[in-house]
């Protein structure tokens, strides 16, 4: 079953358990999906990888808002937003920790061979090919850096 399909019976489900945060959230998804498909020169299907990289977006957007409302002391609307984000996160592959990330990164600057920071967009643009909806890309940066420095 792919990502979209999961939506959809998601929300049938939510809407028969009369789960108004969920389904808020997974309807949030459906018209992220619905638009990253109209983008694709209205292709039939979404493909999963696209799916994933359209629901990461979402969630980093949602992370992003709520440290805004946290600054603003609006712990509320943070708190809500971080309920968001947990529901679009079940919906990602699961998350790599540090250590597997930066073993990921060595393993791919040793394959192009980079040995210096000029090489960094290079190691930089397999990196986010391979490690697309796993990891955030600000860490992916921020490893690839420590490891080329």
């Amino acid at each position: 079953m792919s990502i979209f399909e999961q939506v959809n019976d998601d929300i049938r489900a939510a809407m028969l358990a009369r789960d108004k945060e969920r389904l808020e959230a997974v309807r949030n998804i459906k018209k992220v999906l619905l638009e990253a498909k109209t983008a694709k020169s209205g292709a039939e299907d979404l493909s999963d990888e696209d799916a994933i990289r359209a629901i990461s977006k979402l969630a980093k957007q949602g992370r992003d808002s709520a440290e805004i409302y946290i600054s603003q002391k609006r712990a509320d609307l943070a708190d809500f937003e971080m309920a968001q984000v947990k529901i679009y996160d079940g919906y990602l592959p699961k998350q790599m920790t540090g250590d597997e990330l930066k073993v990921a990164v060595q393993a791919i600057i040793a394959a192009c061979g980079a040995t210096s920071m000029k090489e960094m967009g290079k190691v930089m643009g397999i990196a986010t090919k391979e490690l697309a909806g796993k990891v955030d890309g600000k860490l992916i940066s921020e490893t690839v850096r420590g490891l080329l420095s």
